[in-house]
């Protein structure tokens, strides 16, 4: 694994009112959720991104409000039309 260092003010851990791996963490899920719904990565991807496993990744979706489906209406509308 790939160890990176951001430099962070530390304000910031005041105001969320956690500890700095606590922050990490938090940083890596908000990151992977985010890419998963701008259909970057996949949910698997985006589980291991955020270190848990796909059940949780789910988990989190659903506290920030991410569908955990990657289609539109439309495309599952069509998929259903196709699948005729």
């Amino acid at each position: 694994m790939i160890q990176l260092t951001l430099q962070m003010p530390e304000s910031a851990f005041a105001t969320l009112h956690q500890a700095p791996d606590e922050f990490a963490q938090e940083m890596r899920v908000a990151a992977a959720v985010k890419w998963y719904e701008l259909g970057r990565v996949s949910q698997g991807r985006a589980a291991e991104i955020a270190g848990l496993t796909r059940a949780t990744f789910i988990d989190a979706l659903s506290r920030y409000r991410v569908s955990p489906f990657q289609y539109t209406a439309e495309e599952l509308a069509e998929d259903l039309r196709d699948a005729d």
